[in-house]
């Protein structure tokens, strides 16, 4: 039966025109994207830029709604398994894999927590910052686990061959009971203020130019003619002059999802003139050309690939926030001068 199908399938392959299999590919495509874009995204972390506990290293991350995750394959390299990694393109793929297993072993199980067991059992889903999926658990997973098997040691039920998880749970434990002394002493010094404004302050020196750079096109057609699209606007527009409305728009789309701290330091470097009541020069002129202005265009490219498989305004602004979340709500809007 599976045979005849698939011989089916294959012969209503053949029969297909070359524009049917591209709507086809562009469809399933479409859906990949649209399934993508909802995954949660990681907006810090990188494997280059592991968690160090002793000599382990683990690859870590924190999402846009403020979850701190260890990768599939950190959580393995940390407690020491030979496999780690994403293991396929779908969820079933990961669900129930070979963490759950091994934390089902009668020797260590009774020790598992059933919110622990559910966390090891449902690994989350995340958009790496360079693209594609990453797999992880909650970072809060790893010491449980640990506390689980430290438990298991003290009542007896560990034996020789479990010497090697054990030993490195102790590793890792006194190593989170170091970076966790470091916070509180940090938290109630009040360093901690000091040190996130030292974070900003790196931030800010990477994404903005010291110097106003030459005004160059930065902001593509395309980008105003989803916009004149999706609001029902007549284009070419009859005049170059763009609607003021369009500021308001610019605004929302672009600047203000832009990593925290940066439009207000923008603001700063290109106040509104008490004149004109408006900026002089653009935002984009003040970003810097080696990491500010590439994130800019990567950026826009982004936002016209959510416009065009939007089909509606409306649908166009809940599909930006869900890929695109503000890092904090603007009350009021200032004109900010389109190109």
């Amino acid at each position: 039966m599976a045979d005849h199908q698939k011989r089916g399938g294959d012969a209503r392959a053949q029969n297909l025109t070359k524009e049917e299999r591209r709507e086809i590919a562009s469809t399933a495509a479409k859906a990949r994207w649209a399934a993508e874009k909802k995954l949660p995204l990681a907006t810090h972390g990188s494997p280059d830029q592991p968690l160090k506990i002793g000599d382990t290293e683990l690859e870590c991350y924190v999402l846009e709604t403020g979850t701190r995750v260890i990768s599939q394959s950190g959580m393995y390299r940390g407690m020491g398994f030979s496999r780690g990694g994403a293991r396929g393109d779908d969820e079933a793929s990961v669900v129930g894999a070979e963490m759950p297993r091994f934390a089902a072993q009668n020797w260590i199980k009774p020790f598992i927590s059933n919110a622990l067991a559910s966390a090891l059992s449902e690994p989350i889903l995340f958009r790496l910052p360079g693209g594609g999926r990453g797999y992880g658990y909650p970072a809060t997973a790893l010491a449980d686990f640990c506390d689980a098997v430290l438990e298991a040691r003290l009542a007896g039920a560990t034996t020789p061959r479990q010497l090697g998880i054990v030993q490195r749970c102790e590793m890792l434990v006194r190593g989170f009971a170091r970076v966790g002394i470091t916070a509180l002493v940090d938290e109630a010094t009040g360093y901690q203020q000091e040190r996130d404004r030292d974070e900003l302050h790196r931030i800010l020196a990477a994404y903005l130019s010291e110097e106003r750079l030459a005004w160059a096109k930065r902001f593509p057609d395309e980008f105003y003619k989803q916009i004149y699209r999706l609001k029902g606007w007549k284009w070419p527009a009859a005049s170059r002059a763009k609607p003021p409305i369009l500021g308001h728009i610019t605004n929302d789309l672009v600047y203000d999802r832009l990593p925290p701290g940066v439009l207000d330091a923008l603001r700063q470097k290109n106040p509104v003139d008490e004149d004109t009541k408006r900026r002089r020069w653009r935002h984009h002129q003040f970003l810097s050309s080696d990491f500010g202005q590439p994130d800019l265009r990567d950026h826009l490219l982004q936002v016209i690939a959510v416009a065009r498989v939007s089909r509606t305004w409306e649908a166009f602004k809940r599909n930006m926030d869900e890929a695109f979340p503000k890092p904090g709500s603007q009350a009021q809007l200032v004109f900010e001068e389109a190109d």
